[in-house]
């Protein structure tokens, strides 16, 4: 295997991405705390809410130093104004991209989806023909942009007409939810590569 020489991140992409992770980890947190409320004795109910509040000011707190950093890089900010352009990409998924997928507007459309673990894999053996499925890539990634792409299809024109052509088709909502998450991706890969922003009448719905 020869594998591709990547730059090493600088500094402040390390910094930016360790900021980012620790996020990740408070939301997780919080979410188990939330569940653990429902269940939770009277007694146990107000720690596990002051806890919850904790946490909320950690992931403010965490938001503001993503912002500050953010805003101190031109380079950044152009990236980030490009891909908040597309409806349904919102701060979280925008930064999700620019951080733990910098591949993002350097590979194929095929690759790059591979990549995140949204494209459909083959499980045939010999003469048999199993179902597609998706499997593998970096989870986080995927998790986010399942996440914008349920708001894309409802606020996202393409993405709109897109979902319901596949329902109407007969595809079921998962799988149809999963080749939209393909397609903005597609779309957002496209935008990076070529520096353009969010323009609805040059997007195919192919």
């Amino acid at each position: 295997m020869r594998p591709a020489p990547r730059p090493l991140p600088d500094t402040r992409t390390e910094e930016l991405r360790a900021l980012l992770a620790r996020r990740r980890h408070r939301i997780a947190m919080r979410t188990a705390a939330q569940h653990r409320l429902d269940g939770a004795s009277p007694r146990l109910r107000a720690d596990i809410h002051t806890h919850i509040v904790w946490l909320d000011t950690r992931v403010a707190t965490l938001d503001d130093d993503l912002d500050t950093t953010l805003c101190a890089s031109p380079v950044w900010r152009e990236g980030e104004a490009l891909l908040r352009s597309v409806p349904g990409s919102g701060p979280v998924c925008t930064r999700t991209l620019l951080l733990d997928l910098p591949e993002l507007g350097t590979l194929s459309r095929q690759r790059l989806a591979a990549l995140v673990g949204v494209a459909p894999c083959n499980r045939d053996s010999g003469t048999l023909r199993g179902t597609r499925a998706t499997w593998g890539g970096r989870a986080h990634v995927r998790t986010i942009l399942s996440m914008s792409t349920l708001v894309a299809v409802r606020y996202n024109p393409v993405l709109t007409v897109f979902y319901k052509r596949l329902r109407a088709a007969g595809k079921a909502a998962k799988v149809a939810l999963t080749a939209c998450m393909r397609k903005l991706l597609t779309i957002l890969n496209a935008m990076v590569k070529h520096h353009k922003p969010w323009q609805p009448q040059e997007v195919s719905i192919a």
